[in-house]
């Protein structure tokens, strides 16, 4: 699996056997986990509060809020997707973008989702669709085939406050 997981982030491209179920359009916030098909009905799906956007967030505490929310993600291939997309993009990212940003990678309520959009392995639904999408979507690509193998380090964080 870290196989797979080292080569869709080196080449851009999904190839892992295994695929959790896509909920596709976000229509409810909730999670069931990844077992199959619930035949017996003693599955519970775990209701998520909705998401909200946050209008009087300053920018730069928005900034700190989506370089974390970037960091911990609820899988290994956003986490580092993400956290490397964001050490790169937040900082010079308009306001605009930033709640375009926040909404996508907060209001999903599965991750897989996220993944899958960004690769092109799903469609984007239409409300994520926009130009922090398209961005995310070339920068997955990694033509210039850098290696993401982890997170970045927060030493750059220092290096940007002096």
């Amino acid at each position: 699996m870290l196989h797979s997981v080292v080569l869709t982030l080196v080449t851009g491209v999904c190839q892992a056997a295994w695929r959790p179920a896509v909920t596709g359009l976000v229509s409810s916030r909730g999670y069931k986990g990844d077992a199959p098909d619930d035949t017996r009905g003693d599955l519970i799906e775990i209701p998520l509060p909705p998401w909200e956007q946050k209008l009087d967030e300053p920018t730069d505490i928005k900034r700190r809020r989506l370089l974390y929310e970037s960091r911990k993600r609820g899988m290994l291939e956003n986490c580092i997707l993400l956290s490397l997309f964001a050490k790169r993009y937040l900082n010079t990212m308009s306001e605009i973008q930033l709640q375009q940003y926040d909404r996508l990678i907060n209001e999903p309520s599965n991750d897989w989702d996220i993944y899958y959009w960004a690769t092109e392995a799903q469609p984007t639904p239409d409300v994520y669709q926009g130009e922090v999408m398209d961005m995310l979507k070339e920068f997955t690509k990694n033509r210039n085939q850098e290696q993401r193998l982890d997170a970045p380090s927060l030493e750059y964080l220092e290096k940007q406050s002096q």
